[in-house]
């Protein structure tokens, strides 16, 4: 997540989507409709802000400039019927293909389906639309958990109080949750206390508030799973609220360059998280769908692998921002899923 472009809307009162303008030229020895230039794509998405969101629609971003490709970027608002609407435009804009960033399944079926209908090529992003037609891009959210509970148990052993952040209905999070509950199956010594969490324009504030009742209302907390980091964030407001950051450790998922920050600073409760570079999957999803529309084969799901990261990591090697963490540990930054010669590597 390098310095990323922030165009996440926020008002009604601007435009509905951005154009990305595209390069003049096509790619020479590309398929069509990339070999004349000018395919169009739509990234929808259903939230924008947070450092995650943003870097995976600067990675998105940077694929499709390096494709050539106009990209219409919706703004995600976490409004379902916004949504719906923003794909209906998009079908009217009679765009070449669509990338679905999250959203709620049972409100997109039957719009998703109209795209398809006309054509236009379609890859979802940690939103399970159940369709064969619809690639799956995904970080392997069972990985992520796998990754950051097998270290809060090498950390506090098998036996502990735990607080649990967690929304239901998010493919990614119902997925994680999946192994939170085999965890907790396998290891009757961790006792889940406590279970809160939103998923708004305001995560992070809203889970500090909830996490604050929580920690206040179960003492005995050791451990927090949040396995989004903007959950993780709310913890960690919680715990410094409540002068209990030296009594709870933090386990999540995903990272920003400030996440990184936060997890280094002395003191921080938030001492590991798993992650993929959101760049990374944002070109992941513009490459897929770029596939499609060449005509060329793309497996049904798509898998970007993560990587743990624990704090003494990050001080040890001096990572202060996701470029350091890009350079000193390549696998950080790059991805071979759905790739072809011709299509470029993006920069970012």
């Amino acid at each position: 997540m390098k310095p990323f472009l922030r165009l996440a809307l926020t008002t009604a009162t601007l435009p509905l989507f951005l154009v990305l303008p595209a390069q003049a030229a096509g790619l020479p020895g590309a398929p069509a409709p990339f070999d004349k230039g000018g395919a169009k794509i739509a990234l929808i998405s259903y939230i924008s802000a947070g450092d995650f969101f943003q870097a995976y629609q600067a990675g998105a971003e940077a694929q499709a400039k390096a494709l050539g490709v106009d990209l219409r970027v919706f703004p995600g608002r976490q409004n379902a019927s916004e949504q719906r609407e923003q794909i209906l435009q998009a079908i009217n804009l009679g765009v070449d293909g669509i990338v679905i960033d999250h959203g709620l399944p049972e409100s997109l079926g039957d719009v998703v389906e109209q795209a398809l209908s006309k054509n236009i090529k379609v890859v979802a992003f940690d939103v399970n639309l159940n369709n064969p037609k619809i690639p799956q891009v995904e970080q392997s959210d069972h990985r992520l958990a796998e990754l950051a509970l097998d270290k809060a148990i090498k950390d506090n052993g098998t036996a502990f109080k735990a607080g649990y952040v967690y929304v239901a209905g998010f493919a990614p999070l119902d997925r994680r949750n999946e192994v939170w509950e085999k965890v907790k199956a396998a290891n009757p010594g961790i006792e889940q206390k406590a279970h809160f969490g939103s998923v708004s324009d305001t995560t992070a504030a809203t889970t500090a508030d909830q996490a604050k009742a929580a920690l206040q209302a179960n003492p005995d907390i050791t451990v927090v799973f949040a396995p989004y980091d903007e959950f993780a964030r709310g913890v960690k407001l919680a715990l410094a609220d409540l002068g209990r950051s030296d009594a709870v450790k933090i386990y999540s998922a995903d990272v920003s360059t400030a996440d990184i920050q936060e997890i280094t600073e002395a003191g921080s409760p938030w001492v590991a998280t798993a992650a993929t570079n959101p760049a990374v999957v944002g070109a992941v999803s513009i490459r897929a769908v770029a596939l499609q529309i060449a005509g060329q084969p793309v497996p049904p799901r798509i898998v970007v692998e993560p990587l743990l990261i624990t704090q003494d990591e990050l001080r040890a090697a001096g990572v202060q921002t996701v470029e350091d963490l890009a350079r000193k540990i390549p696998a950080f930054s790059t991805s071979a899923a759905v790739t072809a010669d011709w299509i470029p590597a993006a920069a970012f």
